[in-house]
């Protein structure tokens, strides 16, 4: 039946009437589109041959639509016909008539695009490349075949270049000589083909491009526009092949930066080709440009200020206002010459200097010496586009600059951010003109540029503020003013008032406060809802304290009001804009309550009724939160109830940041207002809190127990409140703690639960207790608790004793005691929480009193069971903490004589020492204690053949350097040369464990040491190389500035650490198997977490490019555990260094496609089979990353790996996956 319907539309197709078959081709390429469609071979071939046929149409509208069935048909049809088909266009192509020539381009064009399988291409490619070949150098053909040829051409290679290996030869020849052709199109057109192949040819096929385009350019007798042909092509193959065009640049770099020179006045067309082809290599090349940056940058900065047309004797003028209007009218005088293309010059230049900038971190302070002043003195530039290029690039320097040193304020004179701080007056005197502009671009720029020193530089406006008021006045009040133009200002003026102090703002606030108002009655929404942001900043600035303040407020609290309100009681606006408004109001009512007593009975109920609608709820009820916040005590009895009701239904819900939110406010609202709620209230609020009770999600946990101490603190004398919690939350809370997930703010919630809840009506300690040593007996089911477990139940223990008092507290270690000495090896759960709960307690309580408790503790040393001999050591160490002066001799005099308990013992001692180096008062204690004993005795054990010794040893010694960096740091480098390899990578591990992130004195005693230890990585031995790699990664993350001038020596000896060292890989025979074992793999593992953590803190020290190629690309198809911190290294790059990570790309692919194609032997156990899902799931979250890098899109195998991954239903579906994370 369909081939009877084909039939008839195949002879309508044929008609006289063009509109029959204008209709006729209509309805064949609904029939193509069909998924059944099917044709026999008879059919099939007439078909093709009217399709083919009606391209040749009369009528414009019948041959495009034929055009259209091609897509369709090419993949319904035969690969025979699809070959007859290239065979009769090429023909037409080559050989038909100039009318049709158009036409048939975009039918081949259409065939190439639409091939998928592989084989059809090659076959395709047999047909197709020798005709193409022969249209492009055939004598006798004229430009416009030609130039459809190339076209073609270079969509084949695009798409196919890798399957024409064979022909790669004669492309290039046939490509190469059309450089030489007289006709301008067709050597654009041969640069975008030869490009197309570049990234499929051979090196040695791309150093013969190369070499023959180098000779063209050293001949300096071709003509002018030849030249240029030959830069573009320079330019086209490095942006094509990226590093591979790396060993070129010796002769190309010093050629182009010769023509740049040396070219005439007039030809600008060569300098702005040069410098894009410099842009190219310093983009696409980044590890072999280093050595010519800094003629790169010689000249770029010679070329930004290139306007030999125009000379500028204008001083920078003074920021008076008196002159604004003599500016304003300065564009009308300008010099303009529609011959004058000196800007295309100025803008090449400003990007060259941008990809420098971006590809050379290490470069940065260098910049600022060097580029930063001229860049300023260019935001005068005439050109408009030309001065966005720059502000791009100066944005771009900003950028790099915070993103190479993140938060930190670098005294050290050379740092970029001091180099920054210096320039920022010139900066705004400069920027200040741009704002005078009558440009509406020019001005939207120069906030972009404020914006981001602003986000670089916070607190740098403070003395220049006042300057920019009139610019942002005028960008708000201005009629001409855009809305972009608007959304800038206000940003700028926003992050401004968020990053300086209120008083800067205080002289500038009644100029300020009238544009900023009427924007947030603007219409369209993305302004008011920006204007209502920087009215949240406002109040913060009008009022900074609740003191009495120099600024009298009080004038412009009922201005800002009104405006909110306007916008707050209009239902009919954008979600930002009522979001915006609901918190700007909560903002007001907190901080102007007190002035507005009249208002609140109208506006509360407002900001109730917004809880009511699922959309605004969430806003709402963080607004009460900072209305209950407020020292003010802002008056809510004509909402409270309705609120206080509101919230506890919200507990209910699913929406868990509603939850979470809610949790908060309920509690600022019990602590303000606790004594407006009655007792019932709470009741019902602790019933709700029992359910969200659970280890599934402990910040939930965390807040909820929050919560239940506030209430229960604020009614503790309440009967009902008492016993609704002992009912409702106590059970839930010792379910919680026996958790091995159990940590941080829900455990410390939960043992100010415990303390709370022993002091509320209705409870007794001694239950309380029993509970809590109740909940550690193993059940039959589970077994016993958790090591974590026990340690969170002894905390809760020791919480609950000190809040009891001195005499339960005493009484209960009694208790404990007397387990201890009970030799019942069956409750081995009661000794093992015994001694932890002694630990706990003696760490917080002088436990001297208690007759002779060290020698029972220490008896359990002799325990059979591992976990109690640890106890133990934990306990007598936290005892010691309790009274140093009581039990440190003891604990060093048994170290001294019970050899067989030292391991034990040196842990009690690690947990004193450990405790003394966090606490200052502890300090002086430890010190007047016999230190030199405890270092003698330490370093006694240094060689200590067990691995356990060592690592307390290390952080012990560690530790004591907190506390004795003088006496500590001289020793240990003496024993960096000691002949032992265990001792000297203690010694490094023990500077690890010195390196804090809070600042100490140790700090500069061992600056200028540090090198001696971290130079170790040139060990022989590879623990101490590890141990070496270890400090290093610490010192980067806590201390980067006691490293940073180390680094050109470390990193290339902590590269070296990432390579595969075969002599460290040794098989082990096993009988009926042998076994390979690697014993570099934990060293290459710390190497590349190292880099990992040196690329957040020390980027602006690094070149990204010698470490991708070769180390990271060896790392990525490296064993399991080194592939995924050089994974997470990959992203950083993606987003810190994209223009490295892309210049290398090609190479990247390749260890990442055998990543996620990898799968598990068949007889692979679960432990394998999942960590294998993690790994694809790893290299898919770095494609995913990579696949945002700007460029991405143009490489042939990204591409390629790209269409792979969408093309497999199960990878698709783990991409979006992480791609949504």
């Amino acid at each position: 039946m369909a081939n009877l319907t084909l039939t008839g539309i195949l002879e309508k197709m044929t008609g006289k009437d063009k509109d029959y078959r204008y209709m006729a081709t209509s309805d064949l390429l609904g029939e193509l589109s069909k998924d059944m469609f099917k044709v026999d071979a008879d059919l099939e071939s007439k078909l093709t041959n009217i399709i083919l046929k009606q391209l040749e149409d009369a009528a414009g509208d019948v041959s495009g639509l034929a055009v259209k069935c091609l897509a369709p048909l090419i993949r319904k049809v035969s690969e025979d016909r699809v070959l007859e088909m290239t065979s009769k266009l090429c023909d037409k192509l080559l050989n038909g008539k100039d009318q049709h020539r158009d036409i048939t381009s975009i039918a081949l064009k259409t065939i190439v695009s639409e091939i998928t399988a592989t084989s059809l291409a090659q076959r395709v490619l047999v047909v197709l490349t020798p005709q193409l070949i022969k249209g492009i150098t055939a004598s006798g053909k004229n430009t416009e075949i030609k130039c459809e040829c190339l076209d073609i051409l270079c969509d084949v290679l695009s798409r196919f270049g890798n399957l024409m290996t064979k022909d790669h030869e004669e492309l290039l020849g046939a490509l190469l000589t059309q450089l030489g052709s007289n006709q301008a199109s067709v050597r654009k057109k041969s640069i975008s083909c030869i490009a197309s192949l570049a990234s499929s040819l051979s090196d040695d096929l791309l150093a013969k491009a190369t070499v023959e385009v180098v000779q063209l350019l050293k001949n300096k007798k071709v003509k002018a526009d030849m030249t240029r042909t030959n830069i573009q092509m320079i330019g086209a193959l490095s942006r094509a092949v990226g590093y591979r065009f790396g060993p070129h640049l010796s002769e190309t770099v010093p050629l182009l930066i010769s023509y740049c020179k040396s070219a005439s006045e007039t030809d600008e067309e060569l300098r702005e080709h040069s410098l894009q082809a410099l842009e190219s290599f310093l983009l696409r090349c980044p590890r072999d440009i280093g050595t010519y940056c800094d003629d790169i940058l010689s000249v770029t900065l010679e070329y930004l200020s290139y306007d030999p047309n125009f000379t500028d004797n204008m001083e920078e003028d003074t920021d008076n206002e008196g002159h604004e209007e003599e500016e304003d009218d300065e564009s009308a005088n300008e010099y303009t010459d529609d011959e004058d293309n000196s800007w295309k010059v100025r803008r090449a230049a400003a990007k060259c200097l941008a990809a420098i900038i971006v590809s050379r971190p290490e470069m940065l302070s260098e910049m600022y010496k060097e580029a930063c002043s001229k860049l300023i003195d260019r935001f005068r530039e005439r050109e408009e586009n030309v001065k966005m290029d720059v502000f791009s690039t100066f944005i771009e320097l900003l950028h790099q600059t915070g993103n190479v040193t993140k938060d930190r304020i670098d005294i050290n004179e050379a740092s970029p951010r001091w180099l920054l701080l210096q320039e920022v007056p010139k900066i705004v005197k400069s920027l200040n003109r741009q704002l005078r502009e009558k440009s509406v671009r020019t001005k939207a720029g120069a906030f972009s540029v404020l914006k981001e020193l602003v986000v670089v530089l916070p607190d740098c406006l403070a003395e220049h503020f006042g300057s920019l008021v009139p610019g942002i006045e005028k960008a708000l009040n201005d009629k001409s003013s855009t809305s972009n133009l608007k959304i800038e200002a206000l940003v700028f003026t926003r992050l401004v008032m968020a990053s300086h102090s209120p008083t800067v703002f205080h002289p500038y606030i009644p100029e300020l406060l009238s544009p900023v108002l009427s924007a947030v009655g603007e219409r369209y929404y993305k302004v008011t809802a920006e204007a209502l942001r920087v009215c949240g900043e406002l109040v913060r600035v009008v009022r900074p304290s609740f003191q009495p303040f120099a600024l009298d407020f009080k004038p412009y609290v009922h201005p800002i009001y009104n405006a909110i309100l306007a916008r707050l009681a209009n239902q009919d606006q954008d979600q930002e804009v009522k979001e915006w408004a609901i918190s700007c109001m909560g903002l007001v009512i907190s901080t102007f309550g007190d002035n507005l007593q009249r208002e609140l009975p109208f506006c509360l109920p407002i900001l109730v009724d917004r809880m009511g609608n699922e959309i605004t709820r969430l806003t709402a009820v963080k607004a009460f939160a900072v209305i209950a916040n407020s020292p003010l005590r802002i008056d809510l009895s004509c909402v409270l109830e309705q609120v206080f009701s509101d919230l506890t239904a919200f507990l209910r819900k699913a929406n868990r940041a509603l939850r979470q939110t809610t949790l908060g406010t309920l509690n600022s609202l019990v602590v303000a207002y606790g004594d407006q709620i009655g007792s019932s209230a709470y009741e019902v609020i602790i019933v709700e809190l029992s359910s969200l009770i659970s280890d599934s999600d402990l910040h939930m946990t965390a807040l909820a127990l929050e919560l239940c101490c506030t209430l229960m603190t604020d009614k503790k004398s309440n009967q009902n409140v008492g016993q609704t919690v002992s009912s409702k939350v106590l059970p839930q809370a010792l379910i919680l703690i026996r958790s091995p997930l159990l940590q941080g703010q829900a455990l410390q919630a939960l043992q100010r639960f415990f303390a709370a809840l022993v002091h509320s009506a209705n409870t007794s300690f001694d239950g309380l207790l029993d509970s809590l040593i109740s909940s550690a007996k193993p059940s039959p089911q589970a077994g016993g608790l958790a090591k974590q477990a026990l340690y969170s139940l002894a905390q809760c223990v020791a919480v609950l004793c000190l809040a009891a008092g001195d005499h339960k507290c005493a009484s209960t270690v009694e208790m404990l005691k007397g387990t201890l000495t009970d030799d019942s090896s069956s409750n081995s759960w009661k000794q093992h929480l015994a001694l932890l709960c002694l630990g706990e307690i003696g760490r917080r309580k002088d436990l001297s009193m208690h007759a002779s408790i060290e020698n029972i503790v220490i008896e359990s040393f002799q325990s059979p069971l591992e976990e109690i001999k640890f106890a133990a050591s934990y306990a007598l160490g936290n005892i010691a903490v309790g009274n140093l002066s009581r039990y440190l001799p003891f604990i060093l005099d048994q170290i001294d004589n019970q050899q067989k308990k030292q391991y034990l013992l040196l842990n009690s001692l690690k947990e004193v020492i450990a405790r003394q180096s966090t606490d200052k008062a502890g300090q002086s204690e430890l010190q007047d204690s016999n230190v030199d004993k405890i270092l003698a005795l330490l370093f006694n054990h240094c060689e200590s053949e067990e691995e356990g010794v060592r690592n307390v040893v290390a952080e012990c010694l560690g530790k004591i350097a907190l506390i004795e960096p003088r006496k500590l740091i001289p020793a240990l480098k003496v024993r960096t040369t000691s002949p032992t390899a265990f001792t000297r990578a203690t010694v490094v591990i023990a500077v690890k464990y010195s390196m804090v992130e809070r600042p100490e004195k140790i700090d500069e005693i061992i600056y200028p040491e540090i090198s001696s230890f971290l130079m170790l990585i040139k060990d022989n031995d590879r623990h101490v190389r590890r141990a070496a790699v270890l400090a290093l990664s610490t010192a980067a993350h806590n201390k980067p500035n006691l490293i940073k001038r180390l680094l050109p020596e470390l990193l290339p000896l902590l590269y070296d650490q990432t390579v595969v060292k075969q002599e460290l890989i040794r098989t082990v025979d096993l009988g009926p198997f042998k076994h390979i074992v690697d014993d570099g793999l934990e060293l290459r593992k710390a190497a590349f977490e190292c880099v990992d953590t040196l690329l957040e803190s020390c980027l602006d020290q690094m070149n990204p490019s010698s470490f991708i190629v070769p180390y990271l690309i060896s790392g990525l198809a490296d064993h399991y555990d080194v592939k995924m911190p050089c994974h997470l290294i990959l992203s950083k790059l993606a987003d810190k260094c994209p223009a490295a990570v892309l210049a290398v790309l090609d190479s990247l692919v390749e260890p990442l496609e055998k990543t996620i194609s990898h799968k598990p032997k068949l007889d692979a156990v679960k432990q394998e089979v999942d960590r294998n899902e993690d790994m694809i799931r790893s290299a898919l979250r770095v494609i995913a990353s990579l696949s945002r890098i700007s460029g991405t899109d143009c490489n042939f195998r990204f591409k390629i790996l790209m269409n792979n991954i969408m093309n497999n239903a199960p990878l698709a579906e783990k991409y979006n996956s992480v791609k949504s994370e």
